[in-house]
């Protein structure tokens, strides 16, 4: 049974794997992404302090 990794590996060498992939990259290139996944990651590490 191949381990996380190897079926991780797997899958990003997949057709499918690749376009999700790419999706994500041309994702996380978009600013107003990136500061929107920052505000989400702030409240979740417990931001939003009064």
């Amino acid at each position: 049974m191949p381990g996380l990794m190897d079926r991780l590996k797997g899958f990003t060498r997949s057709p499918q794997g690749r376009k999700l992939t790419d999706t994500a990259r041309r994702t996380a290139s978009d600013p107003r992404r990136r500061a929107q996944a920052g505000r989400l990651l702030g409240r979740l590490r417990g931001g939003r302090r009064h």
